[in-house]
């Protein structure tokens, strides 16, 4: 699947080198061209039987993070996170900082040491540090740099019935995906693009869908699961084991309803699992690709991940293997009737 090795590469947002490389190599045999544009976004092509439609998939290759922005006397390393991670779950968290990956833990005031006041509120971030097992601020200066990246420290693991727990999910359950779908020979052309910097702004597929100026693309991405204890499932976002997750909307984009409708027929005509993603929270590539020069048709279909942005994000590889064989899906039925793509450019 690659989930194991993509996701024990570090790649915070403007930091995607290692994954970019490891990506570079499982596919320089499948496809027909590499490029690599100047903010980093990898954009492989596969040429198809017939040219008169460019096809896009996306997912990106950056995950949530954090970068040093100062030190303190005692050699403890201060950050600023790096794309949105809730700060109630970082006290205890262990982490790598610098290209040299060296181990941290992110400490706070211990509780035996707090007010009963400070006992009853959440650790605010500036109140935070690394500790990377140093005590003086010149020791640490040798060994991290202002502007050093810092990505969680957590294993790929296996568990429960067909569990996986590993950090950035989101989005390299995409990346696997688009490497998986590459495997194809399809009649139109395709480009699978990998970007950069979708955490802090969708930054590289703006670039990408512009360089690429497709008919239609489809994004492909890791996705809040919200069916938790303490949630009513009324307001769970996906569920988790019931496959792969089809947007409506969200903060970012508004899908063709046409290719969305499209896409969910096809994956029930193929007795595929999906379900739809019932809250707009969140947003992904799709909001840039959408609006890209004169406009793409655009969707997005996701792998519902629990703990999301977290070092112990959850998928199921049930879902994991309905997105991809979705998209594979997808990608051979437009191919065998290019009309549809030329339909759902008409509104």
């Amino acid at each position: 699947m690659y989930i194991k090795e993509l996701t024990e590469l570090n790649g915070v947002s403007g930091n995607e080198d290692e994954v970019r490389e490891y990506i570079k190599k499982c596919i320089k045999e499948l496809v027909d061209e590499i490029s690599i544009d100047s903010m980093g976004n990898l954009i492989a092509f596969k040429k198809g039987k017939n040219s008169k439609y460019k096809v896009m998939l996306s997912a990106h290759m950056d995950e949530v993070g954090f970068m040093v922005t100062g030190f303190g006397e005692s050699g403890v390393v201060k950050f600023a996170t790096v794309g949105g991670i809730d700060e109630r779950i970082l006290p205890g968290k262990r982490v790598l900082v610098g290209e040299k990956n060296i181990p941290g833990v992110i400490g706070s005031k211990p509780v035996h040491m707090q007010e009963r006041e400070e006992r009853n509120v959440n650790i605010k971030l500036k109140k935070m540090y690394i500790d990377i097992g140093t005590d003086k601020r010149e020791e640490t200066e040798k060994l991290v740099s202002l502007g050093d990246y810092v990505a969680f420290y957590s294993p790929y693991t296996q568990f429960g019935e067909g569990l996986v727990k590993a950090k950035a999910l989101d989005d390299r359950v995409g990346c696997a995906i688009l490497i998986e779908a590459l495997k194809e020979r399809y009649e139109f052309d395709l480009y699978a693009c990998f970007t950069v910097q979708e955490e802090v702004g969708l930054r590289g597929s703006e670039i990408a869908a512009y360089t690429v100026n497709p008919d239609i693309a489809l994004v492909v991405e890791g996705t809040t699961c919200s069916d938790v204890p303490g949630v009513e499932k009324s307001e769970y976002s996906t569920v988790l084991g019931d496959g792969a997750a089809l947007t409506i909307m969200d903060r970012t984009s508004y899908p063709s309803k046409n290719f969305v409708n499209y896409i969910f027929e096809l994956a029930q005509k193929s007795k595929l699992s999906i379900q739809f993603k019932q809250t707009n929270s969140g947003g992904n590539d799709a909001g840039k690709i959408q609006m890209s020069r004169g406009g793409v048709v655009t969707a997005s279909i996701s792998v519902p991940c629990r703990y999301i942005h977290s070092p112990v994000s959850v998928m199921s590889e049930k879902d994991f293997n309905s997105c991809r064989d979705i998209v594979i899906a997808v990608l051979k039925d437009l191919g065998k009737n290019q009309q549809l793509i030329e339909n759902m450019k008409r509104i």
